[in-house]
């Protein structure tokens, strides 16, 4: 450089950035881009200054004239970029265009670099506007700019992907490019387009782009397309997330993570084609079709056509957004057009319309949701598949969610057409499968309980679904939600949902993806810059290689020049160091200069110049003198590519000399199997020569030598590829034949793991076997055995389209290389593992699989399930055709909506189409391999379930799939499906033996045995089965278990069966583990089952007739040990002084339940049944008694049975704790035909009868179930000698069984199909009615069957009929024809002609009329009560009390009562004569019985409300009691109902009180007691959780609600209140039902006062028009008394916490002070309201009358808060006498409105007499001026008498007296004196008493017997008046009050009951004095006012004593 030239750029150095970088000299400007490039090199923070500054700069520097410049622009740029971050790319735009217009068309370096930029500003988050500046890069008309444009955008998404680069434009741009008359561009944007391929999908590309193709172009395409596979993951990462990861690994470092190997990668964005489209504007074609003509048309084919119009323009992909409000109106009524067509095309038109319009339909979409679901209703297939893909769409597309449409579907699962209902079930399961885990945890509270309700449908179709949609839900977010909905479900449906769920459970499991582990983090920046050689072209995606997925292996820059650039490094090197790094396989171009140079320090200069000679002994002394160098290195690996290279280059493979040749491959040899990683680019670079060196047979053996060392060192599978195309294109024959040759040596020493079989299976066919030469042929014929050494007979399917010849010839071949599989190990290994290469395309065999998922078209699928069976079975075969196509080798990539489309075939009514379906899944499963398992979603429990047809050759087609599967999955995969089948049911014994032969084939192929241990318990069940093939097919299996893993693992994993079940199993396989790690019961069971084959009994066969013969297997005579016997002699007396019984470990309640059996009908016992009862047997009873029982003989049998009857009557505890199973063992001697033993049995089972009765023992109802159908239906037995007994034993029941439980089993009996049974049973029913009368419960229940029977041909049974139809005729009278049913005139005629008779033959006999024995019996009941006179039947008694005596048979028995205690004998159980009586059957308390008084009342309370009715009056009297009775009967019949009967008798109950409510007059005679008994049932049963799961369980809930509003309603309001405000406390834990586990004491108290609240407000609302029917005075002493309970600190703390009790006792408070105002204060009788400190309700009220004056809402009289309420008027001197009139007018009103009523009209006079005491001085009748004259009168007439009473001292002191309005000063009522006599406690009254003062003890005693308070155990401290009697008696002197009694030592008492009536009952005065009688005249009648309430409480008690 000149001096001008240095001075130059030292003073442009001075110069601005933008001076330099654009002044008119270049080197100015490139000395200013060097600088400027290292100076952003130095920046390490991307926020500096300085980047804003250089920015703008580059738009002009990079459109540099010059090249050079130029290219150090971009230099600098790509440095600014690195150092920059996101907030850079605002430049982006103005540099990409410049980049675009100026530098893609330059130098190839600058080209190059130009594309690094662009990939920066991408990383830059400016990936817009790199698209943007693309659109104008690749309309340049220079081709040379457009191929680098298409090759940044392949870079860009290849790179970050899809989600970083969107696809769209790039999408757009590609169509013009396809059509470029450039070559390369075109193959360039082939390339891009298959890198979108891979990015998001093929069918997506192709849907947009091949309509836009010309055919050429398309069919290179779909060629090029069949290459593309694998997942694409981006390999860079934008900046952002870089910084995000460094932070990351920051963090991680701090706390000693090691993240970079848990690094996974992101999962592939999908990218929706929806995205990718543009926007189709349909409304405006639309208008112009006719669209709104057409279907408003009168012909339905305009309708339709028009419709059709749309619909087409609506399969648009995307439509754009518009009004379409009007089209879905008129689609809406299009929908239920008359016409089908129409309605159809409308239905697809809404589903288009779905799919393009998505989100902007959704409003639409809800408005036509309802109507499309009731259109469900049309049963046209076209129409059911049309909506069906409607609403798939409309949840698809996104329209709307399951919880927008909840309504909806709740309408529609309540639609009356069950298709509707089931669809729609159907379509919900549909949504929640494609619905995320998010959306279907906010919805399934919403629909569990829809689909719980749908599982109680009538309909299969709703069940099924409603199991679909549980299953769908499960599958999406596991069984939690569903845990509390299946215990609400029965046994069936809880294992028909597991089962469904266990089969989906697959599917989750297939479904999840294991995580995708990444090779590493984001390229860094730089690494991206200097690794520009590295970056592939889009046109080098045509070159058949697959894309590299992996990041590009990026060299290091040595070291860095910032912290920035160290920053982006050091994330991406850690991130890679764990993952390969991907080998660059293509030699660059080294010329031989640069090698010599390179080598110089490893091989001298001479010997590289001998090399060269042309003389070819001095090559050959190179060569070996090379030899020598190479082999004495020790560091061969850094040299090795140099040395390769150097050979290849001199002497080169044009060498003649044969030896330099040789040489020279056996120093390439030595170099490839030394170093430790030998270059695939030094192989490349040698391959060509060596297989040329191949073909010559002088270096034939050295070449084959060097290319095994090149499998060893880089793996056979790259080698194979390069030698494929290389031998392919050659031109010498030799290279072919003899590298095939070579090939089949390298496969016998490597095997086939590294190889990919499909490309050599094609070569062979496409190049070997098609070759000209012998030679080539047969040695690839060779190379085709050696495969199929390898992997087996499976290869023929892809060479089955050879020659005939050939193919015999590869016969022959295979015969000489038999399939060794697995065994054959490979000779040589490969050193350095390739991943690329190391893995087959195939499967675990090698064989490639074909993906056929583009064959399983969506046509193929729908014609699966086509209405036409043969459409349905060309399917079928066109699926067997696809399998024959791919070679029956398939990948499992679509096959799931296959298998999915073929489970539905498996269900085909049409059972070829079944079997064909079978035979595809067979071979589906065959062609899959392993892979089947994942795929198949669970079709195999499917294919298990096809066992169960009864069919052969369906079973065999069955098994025949099974072998497949078999053979591609293992059986241990298998044996949850064959579990569920085997414990199935509808499998069939036929099925079941099947699939144990089948097993037993199998199980011992099985890789691990233990893996089939799992099927033992089902096969141990199925050794119980009915059926013997089964049992013995089951046997063989499990000793075939037996034999491969031994008993000891056998039995240990049978230890948890239950003990009969492991008894059986342990003598069929004889397992002598039992007898070592089983528990003692199951020992002695085992044992006592050997006995008697041990004692070799004659019979050992098991028959119908033989049920006591062993039940194991038959052990020959000859077989025994000969001192078998002896020993059991010799053990007899030892055995004869144990005890006969052994109920030591009897649990009997236990073997109950075991033992199923079917109640009154009788089947003959099954095979597990007969060895659980010998089980028990042997168990329970001693050995020799077990021995004779259990024998065939029958004299043994006998033996045993005297040995019972000897010990029955002293055994009669044991005999009863093992009645049921003697009863088992005596139904098996009733099912026998040897009648000698039955005779011997009846004569022993009165015996047996007669000690139970003794006993008082009654049978459970499972003893009864178990003997009781037997005995009934064997009652018929032809032998008339047996029948008469068992006619006998059936009478003799009625003493240990009540006799209503016996007669369901006779009416069963009547019903038998053995006429002699009928005879029998109908002539017992007669013997019942004529000994126990016809009002035992049930018995008339009978006479219909019986009656019915009269129409029989058979004589005897009409005959039998007849009488016992008399016998009722005898007891009934008349009233018989109401119980005998519908009979024709014949009948009628008949029973007439006989019941004639009969009362004839009774008038002979003087037995009286007909009926009349029953009145009599009914009179009886009536005049004597509940003690029916005992001539009326002793039986009844007996058969009554059975009921209660049984064993905890009922819930509802007293838990007191003793089970052997007889209760009183009671009223009749049916049928009472009046009411009382039926009273009295009520007040019994049993639930059954009390039905029929029930009726009786119901009856007499519907008569009573008429109003000319006189019975009115007596059940007023009667009322109390008959509302106690039922308050009791509530929680019986309930518990009842609950312990598994009817709900009958609870709707009987609660009628009964709707009844009794709904009179008012009977509602007010109930009392306040039984009104709180009665109201906290109801509200107890409201609350209770288990009445819902009653029958009929939500009406009664109902009627609770509507009875407890009628008593609210009608019952005597003050009791309601002071009920309900006392219920307010915590309710005593005893009184609630039952315990609930689930919930506190707390919690259920919160609850129960909630509801008692709800009443509260029911009454208080209705408080302003009741408010003078209720007592004020009682209802505030509730409060007042609620209150003080409380306390002030317990009233705060609830305030805080906003007690609902507290608030509404306030609200209570509060309407009555609003309703009464300052009156309140006069009815405060009841309170003790100068107690100190003073009552909290006076507080309250004082706080209500301010704040209600305060609103305007009442006029306050006087100043409010006094300190104390009694001096509150002489506080007040000088009231507002505006208030006080106003006030008097109130109370005034008041009064005369009491006086009106006849009720309250005598207080009312009274109170009226005090206030003109009080105001002498008011006109009272001014205010009656409107009022009638009559009235005026009365009051007259009533106010004269008053007084009058006054005068002689008889005041009504039992009546309430409010206190008037202190409008005058009055004195301190602690001073004012009563005129009422208080009398002391407890002391009788004096017989000088006034008769005042009897009624009034009268009154109190009939107002408060019956109340109840809590709170009588309160302390009364705070009711107790702070001053003495003393003091008080002085001052009553004074003002000369009457004289009171002294209370010397009596105490304080709790205050007792509301009214004080408890507290009347004495004159006498504790201290003994006789009380004083003395008549003194009335006082001022002003004093009252204060002292009323305080004389009150002396009465009662409740003052302080002296």
């Amino acid at each position: 450089m000149s001096t001008e030239d240095e001075k130059l750029l030292k003073e442009a150095k001075k110069l601005p950035w933008d001076e330099r970088l654009q002044h008119k000299n270049w080197k100015v400007r490139n000395d200013a881009n060097i600088d400027l490039a290292a100076l952003c090199d130095s920046i390490t923070d991307p926020k500096d200054a300085r980047l804003r500054e250089f920015g703008p700069l580059f738009k002009k520097t990079v459109a540099d004239s010059n090249a050079p410049v130029q290219e150090k622009a971009l230099d600098a740029l790509l440095a600014f970029q690195r150092a920059a971050d996101a907030d850079a790319s605002r430049y982006a735009k103005e540099v990409c265009d410049a980049i675009v217009a100026k530098c893609l068309t330059g130098r190839p370096k600058t080209v190059e670099k130009a594309q690094a930029a662009f990939l920066l500003w991408v990383e830059l988050e400016a990936a817009e506007v790199f698209l943007e500046s693309m659109e104008k890069a690749v309309k340049n008309k220079v081709a040379k700019a457009v191929v680098p444009a298409i090759d940044v955008m392949f870079q860009a998404i290849s790179e970050f992907g899809t989600k970083v680069v969107p696809p769209k434009k790039i999408l757009k741009m590609l169509p013009e490019l396809f059509d470029h008359p450039d070559q390369n561009v075109r193959a360039s944007s082939k390339g891009l387009t298959l890198e979108l391929c891979r990015w998001i999908g093929k069918e997506p590309v192709k849907s947009i782009l091949f309509e836009k193709m010309r055919d050429t172009m398309k069919k290179e395409l779909e060629a090029e397309l069949a290459n593309v596979s694998g997942i694409a993951k981006p390999t860079r990462k934008i900046r952002s997330e870089q910084e995000k990861e460094l932070e990351e690994e920051a963090v991680a470092e701090t706390t000693g993570a090691n993240t970079s190997e848990e690094a996974v990668a992101d999962v592939p964005m999908e990218i929706d084609e929806y995205d990718l489209v543009d926007p189709v504007d349909i409304l405006t074609p639309l208008e112009k079709s006719g669209f709104w003509d057409g279907v408003k048309a009168t012909k339905w084919s305009e309708r339709r056509d028009a419709v059709a119009e749309l619909t087409k323009l609506a399969s648009a992909k995307k439509i754009a957004p518009g009004d379409f409000h009007e089209i879905c109106r008129t689609l809406k009524k299009l929908i239920t057009d008359v016409n089908l067509a129409v309605s159809v095309e409308a239905t697809q038109a809404i589903g288009n319309l779905a799919r393009g319009l998505r989100a902007h339909f959704s409003g639409n979409a809800r408005m036509l949701l309802p109507v499309l679901l009731e259109k469900l209703k049309e049963k046209k297939p076209t129409m059911t598949e049309a909506l069906s893909q409607t609403l798939q769409a409309l949840h698809k597309s996104g329209c709307f969610t399951l919880i927008d449409v909840i309504e909806d579907v709740r309408v529609a699962v309540k639609n009356k057409v069950p298709l509707v209902r089931s669809l729609t079930l159907t379509w919900v399961a549909f949504c929640i499968e494609t619905s995320n885990k998010a959306t279907v945890l906010k919805l399934h509270k919403e629909y569990v309980p829809i689909c719980m309700e749908c599982l109680n449908d009538g309909t299969p179709e709703v069940r099924d679904a409603s199991f679909s949609v549980l299953t769908a839900i499960a599958k999406m977010v596991g069984m939690k939600p569903l845990e509390r909905s299946l215990e609400k479900l029965d046994d069936v449906r809880k294992k028909k949902l597991s089962d469904m769920i266990g089969s989906a459970s697959e599917t989750i499991l297939s479904s999840g993806t294991a995580p995708i582990t990444t090779s590493g983090a984001a390229t860094s920046a730089r690494g991206a810059a200097d690794s520009l050689s590295m970056k592939r072209s889009a046109a080098s995606m045509l070159s058949g290689k697959k894309p590299v997925q992996a990041a590009a292996a990026t060299k290091k820059s040595g070291t860095s020049k910032s912290t920035a650039a160290k920053k982006t490094d050091g994330g991406s090197q850690s991130k890679t160091s764990a993952a390969p790094e991907i080998e660059d396989v293509e030699p660059t171009e080294m010329s031989l200069e640069e090698i010599e140079e390179r080598i110089s320090s490893i091989v001298k200069a001479e010997t590289i110049s001998q090399l060269k000679s042309t003389v070819w002994k001095e090559r050959l002394e190179a060569i070996g003198m090379l030899k020598q160098e190479v082999e004495s290195l020790t560091e061969l690996d850094k040299s090795a590519e140099l040395l390769i290279r150097l050979l290849c280059a001199v002497p080169g493979w044009s060498e003649k000399n044969v030896q330099v040749q040789q040489q020279v491959i056996e120093v390439i040899t030595h170099i490839a199997s030394t170093v430790n990683k030998f270059p695939k680019r030094c192989m490349v670079l040698c391959l060509l020569g060596i297989s040329e060196r191949v073909a010559d047979i002088k270096t034939r053996a050295h070449a084959m030598k060097c290319l095994t060392a090149f499998c060893e060192a880089v793996g056979p599978g790259f080698v194979f590829d390069r030698l494929y195309k290389i031998m392919k294109e050659h031109k010498n024959p030799k290279v072919l034949s003899e590298g095939i040759l070579w090939m089949v040596s390298a496969v016998e020493d490597f095997g086939i793991s590294n190889l990919k079989l499909k490309d050599m299976i094609d070569f062979c066919k496409d190049i070997g076997l098609q070759s000209s030469a012998a030679a080539t042929r047969n040695a690839t014929i060779k190379l085709i055995g050696m495969l199929h050494k390898f992997v087996g007979p499976d290869i023929k399917g892809f060479l089955s389209d050879v020659k005939p010849a050939l193919l015999s010839a590869l016969d022959a071949e295979y015969e000489k290389n038999p399939f060794e599989g697995a065994t054959v190990a490979p000779k040589r290994t490969v050193r350095v593992m390739d991943t690329s290469s190391s893995t087959s395309a195939g499967s675990s065999d090698g064989l490639p699989r074909e993906d056929i998922s583009a064959k399983i078209t969506p046509t193929l699928l729908k014609n699966l399930g086509s209405p036409d069976w043969k459409v349905r079975l060309e399917s079928i075969d066109a699926v067997n055709k696809i399998m024959e196509e791919a070679h029956k080798r398939i990948q499992p990539t679509g096959t799931v909506e296959l298998f999915t489309a073929l489970r539905g075939r498996l269900y085909d009514s049409n059972k070829n189409l079944v079997m064909a379906t079978l035979s595809t899944i067979g071979g589906l499963a065959y062609a899959m391999g392993p892979s089947v398992e994942k795929s198949s979603k669970g079709i195999l429990a499917d294919v298990l379930k096809c066992l169960g047809d009864n069919k052969k050759h369906m079973r065999e087609c069955t098994l025949t799939a099974l072998d497949s599967w078999v053979a591609a999955a293992q059986l241990d995969k298998m044996v949850p499906y064959i579990i569920v089948t085997l414990g199935d049911q509808k499998t069939g014994s036929e099925g079941r033996k099947d699939l144990f032969d089948w097993l037993s084939k199998h199980v011992s192929k099985m890789g691990d045995p233990s893996e089939a241990l799992p099927l033992l318990k089902p096969s141990a069940s199925s050794l119980m089965d009915k059926s013997s093939e089964v049992r013995k097919a089951a046997e063989s299996f499990m000793n075939e278990i037996l034999k491969i893993c031994g008993q000891e693992v056998v039995g240990r994993n049978l230890k948890d069966l239950p003990s009969p079940t492991l008894a059986i199993v342990a003598e069929r396989l004889k397992l002598t583990t039992v007898h070592e790690g089983f528990s003692e019961s199951v020992k002695m069971v085992t044992t006592s089952m050997s006995l008697p084959s041990k004692a070799g009994l004659k019979n050992s066969k098991h028959g119908a007739n033989d049920r006591g013969s062993n039940v194991g297997k038959p052990v020959s005579q000859r077989g025994l040990p000969a001192r078998a016997s002896v020993t059991m002699v010799s053990t007899q007396d030892h055995v004869q002084s144990q005890a006969l019984f052994n109920i030591k470990d009897s649990n009997k309640e236990e073997r109950e339940r075991r033992v199923l059996v079917r109640k009154f009908k009788f089947e003959e016992p099954r095979r597990e049944q007969i060895d659980e009862l010998k089980i028990d047997l042997f168990k329970h009873f001693r050995e020799d008694v077990s021995l004779r029982l259990w024998n065939s003989d029958f004299k043994r049998q006998i033996d045993g049975i005297e040995l019972l009857q000897k010990a029955l009557p002293s055994s009669g505890k044991e005999v009863i704790e093992l009645l049921d199973i003697l009863l088992r063992w005596f139904v098996l001697r009733f099912c026998e035909s040897n009648t000698t033993c039955l005779l011997k049995v009846l004569d022993f089972l009165p015996e047996l009868f007669d000690v139970l009765k003794d006993q008082s023992y009654m049978l459970t109802e499972a003893e009864a179930a178990i003997f009781l159908p037997c005995l009934i239906e064997k009652s018929g037995h032809n032998i008339e000698k047996v029948r008469e007994k068992m006619g006998e034993l059936i009478k003799q029941m009625v003493n240990i069984y009540s006799l209503p439980k016996l007669l369901p089993y006779t009416l069963e009996g009547l019903r038998s199909k053995n006429n002699r049974t009928r005879i029998e049973c109908v002539d017992i029913v007669g013997y019942f009615i004529d000994h126990h009368g016809t009002e035992v419960g049930g018995l008339m229940k009978n006479l219909p069957s019986v009656a019915a029977l009269t129409a029989e041909r058979d004589g005897e049974i009409r005959k039998a009929a007849l009488n016992t139809l008399a016998t009722a005729y005898k007891n009934l009278g008349d009233d018989v024809w109401r119980y005998v049913g519908k009979l024709s005139d014949a009948q009628r005629s008949m029973l007439d002609d006989r019941f004639k008779w009969k009362a004839r033959e009774m008038d002979k006999r003087r037995e009286g009329r007909p009926g009349d024995a029953r009145a009599a019996l009914r009179r009886s009941v009536r005049e004597n009560g509940s003690d029916v006179a005992e001539q009326s039947g002793e039986v009844l008694s007996r058969s009554v009390a059975g009921s209660m005596i049984s064993r905890d048979n009922f819930g509802y028995a007293d838990a007191h009562m003793d089970r052997h205690m007889v209760p009183r004998q009671m009223p009749a159980a049916t049928g009472p004569a009046d009411w009382r009586e039926a009273l009295e059957i009520v007040a019994l308390g049993l639930p059954e019985q009390s039905v029929e008084g029930m009726k009786v009342i119901c009856h007499e309370l519907t008569q009573a409300a008429d109003p000319e009715s006189t019975v009115l009056e007596d059940l007023i009297k009667e009322a109390d009691r008959l509302v106690s009775c039922l308050a009791v009967m509530v929680p019986k019949t309930f518990n009842f109902s609950l312990s598994g009967a009817s709900s009958r008798s609870c709707k009987y109950v609660l009628n009964t009180l709707m009844q009794t409510f709904q009179i008012k007059r009977l509602a007010h005679a109930v009392k306040e007691g039984t009104l709180d008994n009665l109201i906290t049932e109801l509200l107890l049963w409201l609350l209770d959780e288990r009445v819902p799961l009653m029958d009929d369980g939500s009406q009664l809930l109902k009627a609770l609600n509507v009875l407890m509003l009628k008593i609210l309603d009608n019952a005597e309001r003050t009791s309601s209140f002071v009920v309900l405000i006392n219920l307010l406390r915590p309710l005593d834990p005893s009184r609630w039902p039952s315990p609930t586990p689930t919930e506190s004491l707390a919690v259920k108290n919160q609850k129960f006062s909630d509801l008692v609240v709800k009443c509260l407000i029911k009454l208080t609302k209705v408080l302003q028009s009741t408010i003078y029917e209720v007592d004020l005075d009682r209802i505030l002493q509730s409060i007042h008394i609620y209150l003080q309970e409380l306390g002030m600190e317990e009233i705060r703390r609830r305030a805080g916490a906003d007690d609902k009790p507290l608030r509404m006792v306030k609200t209570v408070l509060h309407e009555l002070v609003k309703l009464r105002g300052t009156a309140i204060k006069g009815h405060l009788s009841m309170v003790p309201i100068d107690a100190e400190p003073q009552p909290i309700i006076l507080a309250y009220i004082d706080l209500n009358l301010q704040t209600l004056a305060a609103a305007r809402m009442l006029t306050p009289s006087g100043p409010m808060g006094q300190t104390h309420w009694g001096d509150a008027a002489s506080n007040s001197p000088n009231p507002s006498t505006h208030s006080a009139d106003a006030q008097l007018k109130q109370e005034l009103a008041a009064v005369f409105k009491k006086i009106g009523d006849k009720q309250t009209c005598t207080i009312g006079l009274y109170e009226l007499y005090r206030i003109t005491q009080l105001y002498p001085k008011v006109d009272i009748f001014a205010q009656l001026q409107n009022a009638s004259e009559a009235f005026r009168t009365y009051i007259r007439d009533g106010l004269a008498q008053v007084e009058k009473n006054a005068a002689a001292g008889r005041t009504p002191s039992s009546l309430p007296l409010s206190t008037p309005p202190p409008i005058a000063a009055i004195p301190s009522p602690k001073f004012a004196p009563s005129p009422v006599h208080t009398k002391s406690i407890g002391s009788k009254p004096d017989s000088n008493e006034d008769d005042a003062s009897g009624e009034t003890q009268q009154a109190f005693r009939s107002q408060g017997d019956d109340s109840r308070l809590h709170s009588t155990d309160q302390p009364t401290d705070r009711y107790q008046t702070s001053g003495t009697l003393d003091a008080l008696r002085e001052r009553m002197k004074s003002i000369q009050a009457a004289a009171v009694g002294h209370f010397d030592g009596a105490q304080a008492r709790p205050l007792a009951s509301m009214n004080g009536s408890n507290m009347l009952h004495g004159g006498t005065r504790l201290d003994g004095e006789p009380q004083q009688q003395s008549n003194i005249p009335p006082m001022d009648e002003r004093a009252l006012s204060g002292l009323q309430a305080r004389m009150e409480r002396l009465k009662s008690g409740s003052m302080e004593p002296l």
